[in-house]
């Protein structure tokens, strides 16, 4: 699976209202945390949103670039972003969706898709990834915090 620690996520992505998005472009620039919503009407995966935006001036501070991945298509990802006053750079799959392009997959029958995070370092490494098929566990502030932590002080020695 891609997503596993001390793997490489080299995806392939579309940034909406911005053209082709790589994560290998951040490298030996920003440390960068992928959240990947399980749809853009889950409710828990807004409120995760909406933490991280509140966050964005501390996971700045720490090196940290968040990018929001969704499974939708550009036209409603353009329009849930502007409702929603998303500060991130939002992305769908280039070819598919980033969540397949990850290894997320659509569980429960295929009726249920995974989202969660991947932290990845400045070299594209991923440090910390935590993946769910319950939208409500999708995100742990607690535990991005940890992570950022551990990255700051390997990075800092």
């Amino acid at each position: 699976m891609p997503l596993e620690i001390g793997s490489t996520l080299n995806l392939q992505l579309r940034e909406i209202g911005g053209g082709d998005l790589n994560l290998a472009d951040y490298r030996e620039t920003s440390n960068v945390f992928v959240y990947f919503m399980r749809a853009l009407s889950c409710a828990q995966c807004n409120a995760a949103v909406r933490t991280l935006a509140a966050q964005q001036d501390e996971l700045a501070a720490a090196g940290v670039q968040v990018i929001v991945a969704v499974p939708e298509d550009e036209a409603a990802a353009t329009a849930w972003k502007a409702k929603r006053g998303v500060p991130f750079p939002v992305v769908i799959g280039k070819d598919g969706t980033a969540h397949a392009e990850a290894g997320l997959l659509r569980k429960v029958f295929g009726a249920i898709q995974q989202s969660g995070g991947v932290l990845l370092d400045q070299e594209g490494t991923v440090r910390y990834s935590h993946i769910s098929t319950n939208p409500g566990a999708s995100y742990n502030k607690a535990d991005l915090a940890a992570a950022i932590e551990t990255l700051t002080a390997s990075t800092a020695a």
